[in-house]
């Protein structure tokens, strides 16, 4: 049973919406890919728990703080005596080892994927003691991309290869899996000690006048959507939206970008280049928020 399935964090939200309306620094274009890639990867990893069969509970991108520590689980699976640890990997590429640390292709060293999951193992047993929970942890390194290949691989490491995925996800359905209201009791204390963002993550920096305004696909992104009739279509991919959904994805989009903007007319139809009339946008806006003032001071929320 997936408790907490996974979702879009605000940041990989800001910086998808950031790297669509402007150009990105080269850190923060890595960084956008970076947690781009990442998402991608637990995304398929939790296709593949979603399909086990198994009694036992999973819970998706988890963030603690401990002692003055953050810290991230990729993807946590509770059975009966032994909770399941993931650190997900979406590498591609090749990559090895070399007296005791972790190289890409060009021969950068990279943070070891072995030495995160040894982190996160310790804070997680030492956030169960805390809680008074006694169970087996068993962290892996779990790389699903099929274009990833690993080269000079230390004896008896925890790590699960692409090639790996389905006899690991047998062996996860295979645990002994009697759950309790003792499990039950953990899920819900982890669950409210989840933080919903990283406090210390960090943003590029952006300003409203600097971004692009337009309407934009809620699929490929592109700016290339025009209105026809009550639909807005692509005229890249093809993709067609409602007018009303596109209107209310460009509000949450300014929502979250700007949180101290006041909503009107006049900044959606802005931030919507002029895509949809004022009229249709004021109309959307009165069915979906509260107003608040009158004539010219009216505003959204």
């Amino acid at each position: 049973m997936n408790l907490k399935p996974l979702a879009e964090s605000k940041r990989f939200k800001i910086y998808r919406f950031l790297n669509t309306r402007m150009e990105l620094l080269p850190d923060d274009r890595w960084n956008y890919q970076k947690l781009k890639s990442g998402f991608e990867g637990e995304l398929f990893f939790q296709s593949l728990t979603d399909k086990l069969q198994c009694n036992c509970y999973v819970l998706n991108d988890l963030l603690f703080e401990l002692n003055g520590t953050t810290f991230q689980i990729d993807s946590l699976i509770i059975f009966q005596d032994i909770i399941s640890l993931n650190e997900v990997k979406n590498f591609r590429g090749d990559f090895f080892y070399q007296d005791g640390k972790f190289y890409d292709s060009n021969g950068k060293e990279r943070k070891d994927p072995l030495v995160q999951l040894e982190n996160c193992e310790s804070m997680f047993r030492q956030l169960l003691e805390k809680l008074g929970f006694k169970f087996t942890v068993i962290g892996k390194v779990v790389h699903v991309n099929p274009e990833f290949t690993l080269y000079q691989v230390p004896l008896k490491v925890p790590i699960i290869f692409p090639t790996q995925l389905n006899t690991y996800m047998r062996k996860l359905e295979a645990a002994p899996a009697a759950l309790n209201s003792k499990h039950r009791k953990l899920v819900e204390k982890l669950l409210s000690l989840h933080l919903a963002e990283n406090p210390y993550a960090k943003l590029p920096d952006y300003e409203y006048g600097k971004m692009r305004k337009g309407l934009t696909c809620g699929i490929c992104c592109s700016f290339q959507v025009s209105v026809n009739g009550q639909q807005c279509v692509c005229g890249d991919c093809g993709h067609e939206e409602k007018v009303e959904s596109a209107v209310l994805r460009h509000v949450e989009e300014l929502r979250l970008l700007f949180p101290d903007f006041k909503v009107t007319t006049n900044l959606v139809f802005e931030w919507c280049g002029g895509g949809v009339d004022k009229k249709r946008i004021r109309r959307i806006l009165e069915k979906k928020y509260k107003r608040v003032g009158v004539h010219q001071w009216t505003y959204y929320e």
